[in-house]
């Protein structure tokens, strides 16, 4: 017995070991030079002589590029005028606290230089970071997509408080739709350099894919336009309308819209929260909310207001009238009027032309210092005076 358990013993062992090398084999990478890593590799030697080439290349690339980025942005025309502050008690157009005050203000902006369109008008707000964590977030997607379902636990956290006031459901609730920048902006003088009145143009500032994917009115949301203003009333239970919407047409004429919004009496719109901005036929659609939606990775931030296709000549003065309505005294802030052309670059950048230069003038000094000490303290590939090994 045994004798016969040592041979099964034996013959077992050697039964595994013929397949642990048959598993060896099938898991071995095939005999291949990227597998068997063979693969031919070139390392280059930092030789002083390239070292130093390169920085030359490098330096003579960078200054003249960043030479011709600040000219480029040197060209554009920008104005900027500050019209409310926290600390500035003279401001043009201050409301202290008071939010949705109202107060009707006008601003001068004085044109230095000649400006060719297309100009734009930018607002900009300092010391307000749309990035803060808590307020990137508070939003509804499905609420902005025409939504008037319940939100969801998530959502509603996000949006928290601004989800239900008072028992009153907010549409679209969050925080960064309902901070919308309300001031009103419009242009009231100022001639082009053909003598024509300017125009300021509030359509095409917001990007076309957010219109089409992002911005939707309220489903259920109708309106129907009225042959006569004298004729058209919101008496009937088809609409929602306390009185008709009149939209003024460019020629000046007056068109009124009967228009109706699902649970109107127990959900505040956006129409609702900034009339003086948003017209009910818009909704969330409108460009202004659709730019203010875009959050700002930094502050002080710009958003675009409006633009301007004519050329304005030096010395022009366009004024502009405000509505404030947008307080910056809470957070220590304050609010501008920017009028500016663009580049190839986009607006004014003193920093992409000032980053080139400085690495260029960097590595032309580095070039200098290595070739002087490489010229008179020469260091050769493979010196053997430079090897060390095992020295006391």
């Amino acid at each position: 017995m045994p004798e016969a358990s040592t041979e099964r013993m034996t013959s077992d062992r050697v039964t595994e070991g013929s397949k642990s090398k048959e598993d060896v084999g099938m898991r071995r990478p095939k005999d291949t030079a990227l597998k068997q890593q063979r693969m031919k590799a070139w390392q280059p030697i930092l030789d002083p002589w390239y070292v130093i080439a390169t920085f030359v290349v490098i330096g003579v690339i960078f200054v003249p590029v960043g030479w011709r980025l600040n000219q480029i942005s040197n060209d554009v025309v920008e104005v900027k005028l500050e019209y409310d502050a926290y600390d500035d008690p003279n401001a043009l157009c201050g409301i202290n606290n008071t939010a949705n005050a109202g107060l009707n203000c006008s601003v001068t902006l004085p044109i230095s230089k000649d400006m060719q369109p297309p100009i734009f008008l930018h607002y900009e707000i300092k010391n307000f970071y749309q990035n803060h964590k808590r307020y990137e977030v508070s939003r509804s997607d499905s609420q902005l997509l025409g939504s008037t379902a319940p939100l969801s636990e998530r959502e509603a956290n996000d949006c928290h408080p601004l989800n239900i006031v008072g028992g009153v459901r907010i549409n679209p609730a969050g925080l960064i739709p309902n901070t919308l920048f309300n001031d009103v902006v419009t242009l009231s003088s100022g001639d082009s350099s053909e003598g024509d009145p300017l125009i300021m143009r509030e359509d095409g500032i917001a990007w076309n894919s957010d219109l089409v994917y992002k911005f939707r009115q309220v489903d259920g949301y109708r309106e129907n336009r009225c042959d006569s203003c004298d004729n058209c009333t919101c008496d009937t239970p088809e609409w929602s309308c306390k009185e008709p919407y009149v939209e003024v047409e460019v020629d000046g004429s007056e068109t009124c819209y009967q228009y109706y919004y699902p649970n109107d009496d127990t959900t505040q719109y956006l129409y609702e929260t900034y009339p003086m901005v948003v017209s009910p036929r818009e909704g969330v659609t409108n460009e202004h909310f659709v730019v203010w939606m875009r959050v700002a990775a930094l502050s002080p931030f710009r958003k675009l207001y409006g633009w301007i296709e004519q050329p304005i000549a030096a010395g022009t003065n366009v004024t502009f009238d405000i509505k404030a309505n947008w307080e910056v005294q809470s957070f220590k802030g304050a609010k501008s009027l920017i009028l500016s052309t663009t580049s190839q670059f986009g607006g004014r950048n003193r920093y992409l032309g000032g980053f080139f230069l400085i690495i260029g003038a960097v590595c032309l000094g580095l070039a200098a210092l290595f070739g002087i000490k490489q010229k008179f303290r020469p260091r050769y590939i493979a010196d053997k005076r430079y090897l060390r090994y095992k020295e006391d």
